[in-house]
């Protein structure tokens, strides 16, 4: 495979990467343009190899979303409503915990992942509750909650800086920080689609400030839009860069445009990303983001089978067990929301590679 790969057309990139050069801006848009996606993939599994050997890690997790109410009305989202609109939804903080208490029932999970919408009306102290009350009935469990978008939603509410309503919610229990809202940074694309958006500088801005606390964060892209393969490699550029600077980032994890129920997807008619652009996206993120340790498949939005294949391609993450995602399936995704550990396990060793249960900060736990 490494004489295939030597010998495509982007062989001179595939040397530079068995030599551990970093990759060009020029570099990744030839990766993403170019048809030799089992060179790209054969590239990618090195690196992947070199950083984590045989082990794919996995996590048992909850996800718990709390409102779909939101102020931006993004191009791309399925998920959000406005409080007027059939179908808005918002948890109280009794309901919240109540929801974690009982998922608690069913699964040792070591990670709850909190996110929602930009509710116009809720208070910054509804945000502390939440995080203070399930600290104190779980203090074992990790909270990842709210996106750099929350946060910044946040400040403007409490009419704090970045840096003191994030101190704030870390005092409350916030352990962590998801890597959503990022999309695609380039501003003719935040212009299109979500225009109301935290913009891109303010988006890297809170996750500087955070990873400054000692708050780690993982970072997304959303591909498969109206983007160009130049935008997708400065979106992993600008990443990079802020990763050389911070090493605060965990996990980057790219997501696939689901265009059903979207007002992109009801206005051009558009298609799901098939499973080529997915594998690609997967090993050009894996071979850019050189200084990004892991590389999270999402098996929720690229469905169980080609998360599978993505192992092979870069990809060193498999997620976790979730249960009741709700931001994807609103957009058409026809995965399950949730798998067990035996599942995961066994998807993961079909693969080759060694399962391996992790926490929110990728240290192994062992039962």
């Amino acid at each position: 495979m490494r004489n295939l790969a030597v010998q495509s057309d982007i062989g001179d990139i595939v040397k530079k990467v068995e030599q551990g050069t970093r990759l060009s801006f020029d570099d990744g848009v030839r990766l993403l343009n170019s048809n030799s996606l089992l060179s790209i993939g054969w590239a990618a599994d090195l690196v992947r190899q070199r950083l984590n050997g045989d082990r794919t890690y996995y996590i048992v997790n909850r996800h718990i979303n709390y409102t779909n109410v939101c102020r931006n009305k993004c191009k791309f989202c399925a998920f959000s409503r406005r409080e007027e609109e059939p179908g808005a939804y918002t948890m109280s903080v009794d309901e919240v915990i109540r929801k974690a208490v009982d998922a608690r029932k069913d699964a040792d999970f070591t990670e709850l992942h909190l996110v929602g919408g930009l509710h116009p009306d809720l208070p910054f102290d509804y945000y502390l509750q939440i995080l203070s009350k399930l600290k104190a009935l779980m203090p074992e469990v990790h909270l990842q909650a709210f996106t750099a978008v929350e946060i910044a939603h946040f400040a403007q509410l409490s009419r704090q800086t970045t840096e003191e309503t994030l101190s704030q919610l870390k005092s409350a229990g916030l352990g962590s920080l998801p890597g959503g809202g990022a999309e695609v940074f380039a501003e003719r694309i935040r212009e299109q689609l979500c225009p109301e958006k935290l913009p891109s500088d303010q988006w890297l801005e809170v996750m500087r400030t955070a990873h400054g606390l000692g708050i780690k964060s993982n970072a997304t892209m959303l591909y498969g839009h109206i983007e160009t393969p130049e935008e997708q490699i400065e979106h992993l550029i600008r990443l990079r860069e802020l990763q050389d600077e911070t090493s605060g980032f965990m996990a980057f994890i790219p997501l696939s445009y689901h265009p059903e129920g979207t007002e992109l997807g009801e206005a051009s008619g558009r298609r799901r990303t098939s499973g080529m652009q997915d594998l690609q996206t997967i090993a050009v993120s894996r071979l850019m983001l050189d200084n990004f340790p892991h590389i999270k498949s999402f098996w929720i939005m690229l469905g169980i089978k080609l998360a599978q294949v993505s192992l092979h391609f870069g990809a060193d993450d498999f997620d976790g067990t979730v249960v009741e995602e709700k931001i994807t399936h609103m957009a058409g995704a026809d995965t399950p929301q949730g798998m067990t550990v035996s599942d995961i396990t066994a998807l993961i060793r079909e693969t080759g590679a060694v399962p391996v249960e992790r926490d929110t900060l990728y240290n192994e736990v062992r039962r």
